[in-house]
């Protein structure tokens, strides 16, 4: 793949997969208190714009400790999700919340590397990645990955984290969560070095326009970007080939 998928600064897949591992157990909490609360919200408009069908099937790449598999089953209960994630703590910690929302039968949790995913092609309705695609060192390689497997025309939707649009929120945006994160990653995870590159991840992650770029270099069709919380968080949505 091209240069421009790959940056020194990012962690390798094992490095990536051992700090989330070292991060599961404080991890949801983190979300919860870093976002102000608003991931919730995130999630949910993430997965409407799916366009979730009743007997459809699903991907979540990155799916994490499980919170947009059960957001999908809960906004279309005759749907069925697979996870993919390459850290089985985080995993572990996904399927005990389905059996306790009741939705274990309907999704099935599984370790992977997005960018080789273990799937067949034109199988699934539609995919996900919510907060993913910035950790992935081959961003390119992960996006046809998930065309790949969505049935043509289906939508491939990417939930990421980004950097507000007006220059008085994007220095308060990089004050908050470069002072913020890292220390809170500290006293709760116990890991402030993680959230220090979480945070990284964050400022280094392309511009709306170089996202969408690679979306259409990853053959994936009308790619478009809807901003959320002042920019803060956009939603990329792209039809699979």
């Amino acid at each position: 793949m091209g240069q421009t998928t790959m940056r020194d600064s990012l962690l390798s897949a094992e490095e990536n997969r051992a700090m989330f591992e070292r991060i599961a157990r404080r991890y949801d909490l983190m979300n919860t208190i870093l976002s102000l609360g608003h991931h919730s919200r995130w999630r949910r408009r993430a997965v409407r714009k799916m366009k979730l069908r009743a007997g459809g099937r699903y991907l979540d790449v990155g799916c994490g400790t499980g919170d947009v598999a059960i957001e999908m089953l809960q906004q279309c209960p005759d749907c069925s999700v697979v996870g993919i994630d390459p850290a089985e703590g985080m995993l572990d910690l996904g399927r005990r919340k389905l059996a306790e929302a009741g939705l274990a039968e309907r999704a099935a949790l599984q370790t992977g590397d997005a960018t080789k995913l273990p799937l067949e092609a034109d199988t699934f309705d539609g995919a996900v990645a919510a907060f993913c695609l910035r950790n992935v060192t081959d961003r390119l390689a992960a996006l046809a990955e998930m065309g790949r497997v969505v049935r043509p025309e289906g939508l491939v939707v990417i939930l990421e984290l980004t950097k507000p649009h007006k220059p008085l929120m994007r220095l308060g945006h990089r004050i908050y969560t470069r002072s913020l994160a890292p220390l809170l990653g500290g006293i709760i995870a116990r890991d402030r070095g993680a959230y220090r590159y979480l945070v990284d991840s964050v400022m280094e992650f392309p511009a709306a326009d170089a996202v969408l770029e690679m979306m259409t270099r990853a053959n994936l069709s009308n790619p478009r970007a809807t901003p959320m919380t002042s920019g803060a968080v956009t939603v990329f949505i792209a039809e699979a080939p």
